[in-house]
């Protein structure tokens, strides 16, 4: 295996693929990539044996072959080598050798029929979407996933894909965040699949918010992604994500609108009051106005006043602070909308004029 390439052209598909390897491994080949030069193409693969990513790029004087070498070692030394430089890359026996002017470097490989690869999925589904509609979907509904919960299924984020439309949910239990599109084609059949934290943190990073287009390729236990000269195919959690519909509270008619930037000011400052546990502020509803109180141990108190276009009067629940700043932060509009049924209902945040993104959170008993 050979190949020559401007260090550029190599750094790009190596950053794309080089989070995806863990620093501790429990098998040697997986702190590897497998690269792979074959029909004119070379190509970069790596894995963790639960997400993997493969990018391609162009390359001058190709000989076939495949091999596996150190993932961070390559990257690192890529890196490190000055801006143009025209790196030279050839196998001996079981070496790499890495020449770019000067510099000469040695690498240790193991045997590409080591390196475990994600065969082609049992397609069922398939949708193209734009790219930036993708990565605004994921990157407004990450923050509300579990971490490590015991309730697996809640360490990722569910796709629902609907006849015209594509949800995507994550829930930590405690809040619930959803955001969703219109598409264009018409789908088979309804499917949920559920998308493991890592692979929506890896999916994120790899998206970016231009005029291209991106293929989902939905299947049986895989979910794959096709974006330009990047492969990215990640394994599904096995379990029932929960009812998300159900959480969203019906009959929400105390509402209240307010400026989204004033309100997250004072939320951040009633925040430094608050206590460190719970992170529970109350919101103290009144006509045209919000009140804003937090306390600590300490017997501190932080009040902050907010106007608001509201008509509800009495009218007093606590939440995580935390929470309400997520989910506001989350919101692109400059008037945010607070729905609530009663002092012990869930609170509906949204944008003003947008019914396609929603945040759910759970009351605090203050």
């Amino acid at each position: 295996m050979q190949f020559s390439i401007q260090r550029e052209a190599l750094l790009k598909p190596l950053q794309q693929v080089v989070g995806v390897v863990e620093r501790r491994q429990t098998l040697p080949v997986l702190a590897n990539l497998l690269v792979r030069v074959s029909d004119g193409t070379l190509s970069f693969t790596g894995t963790d044996l639960e997400v993997e990513m493969i990018a391609s790029t162009e390359a001058e004087k190709l000989v076939d072959g495949e091999i596996t070498i150190p993932a961070r070692k390559l990257f690192d030394i890529v890196r490190a080598l000055p801006d143009g430089a025209r790196i030279e890359l050839k196998l001996n026996g079981d070496r790499i050798a890495l020449n770019a002017g000067r510099s000469r470097f040695t690498l240790a490989t193991l045997p590409a029929t080591e390196f475990p690869t994600i065969d082609e999925i049992e397609l069922v589904e398939r949708v193209t979407l734009p790219e930036d509609v993708l990565r605004d979907l994921m990157e407004r509904t990450a923050f509300a996933m579990a971490n490590q919960d015991v309730r697996y299924y809640l360490n990722g984020m569910l796709l629902d894909l609907q006849e015209h439309a594509l949800r995507c949910v994550a829930t930590d239990g405690h809040r619930l965040a959803l955001k969703e599109t219109h598409l264009e084609s018409k789908v088979t059949a309804r499917r949920q699949i559920i998308i493991p934290r890592k692979g929506v943190n890896e999916l994120v990073g790899l998206l970016e918010s231009g005029d291209g287009s991106v293929d989902l390729e939905f299947g049986r236990n895989h979910l794959r992604v096709r974006r330009g000269q990047v492969v990215f195919t990640s394994k599904l959690i096995d379990g029932r994500f929960p009812d998300y519909e159900a959480v969203i509270p019906l009959g929400a008619d105390k509402r209240a609108t307010l400026d989204r930037e004033v309100l997250r000011g004072a939320l951040q400052r009633a925040a430094i009051l608050s206590n460190e546990k719970y992170r529970g502020v109350k919101l103290e509803f009144s006509p045209n106005k919000l009140r804003i109180v937090a306390h600590n141990p300490e017997q501190e108190e932080a009040v902050e006043e907010v106007e608001a276009e509201t008509g509800v009067s009495d009218l007093t629940v606590g939440f995580n602070v935390g929470y309400l700043l997520d989910a506001l932060a989350a919101l692109r509009g400059e008037k945010a909308r607070l729905s609530l049924r009663d002092a012990q209902s869930s609170c509906l945040v949204q944008e003003d004029d947008n019914e396609q993104s929603r945040h759910v959170i759970m009351p605090l008993r203050l």
